[in-house]
């Protein structure tokens, strides 16, 4: 019980600095990334799922095969630009991507 007591509470942005990397740095910024392409998987899972639509039926909208469309909803990483705007419109769903500019040592200007 002692010990629960001694310990330092952190916020995840204080665990994230620690374990990764502060922000503005190479390690943080891939953390970061890689996370919000995780998560543009499961957002067109939900978004699917929401529309009553099987893969293999986004697949035929896009025009690519279900299997296709389950490598998009896992993982993200190896798409185009141009699919995923695809797989949005055949979902009837707006996305905006926001770009940052880095400055020259890949900090935010």
């Amino acid at each position: 019980m002692n010990k629960i007591r001694n310990m330092k509470m952190m916020t995840l942005d204080e665990l994230k600095d620690k374990h990764i990397g502060k922000v503005g740095t190479i390690e943080r910024d891939d953390y970061e990334f890689e996370l919000k392409v995780e998560i543009l998987g499961e957002m067109i899972k939900s978004v699917r799922k929401e529309r009553q639509l099987t893969q293999e039926q986004l697949g035929e909208l896009v025009g690519v095969n279900k299997s296709q469309i389950s490598k998009l909803e896992r993982n993200t990483k190896n798409v185009t630009i141009e699919t995923v705007l695809k797989v949005f419109r055949a979902l009837k769903t707006n996305i905006k991507f926001t770009i940052e500019k880095l400055d020259e040592n890949y900090g935010l200007v």
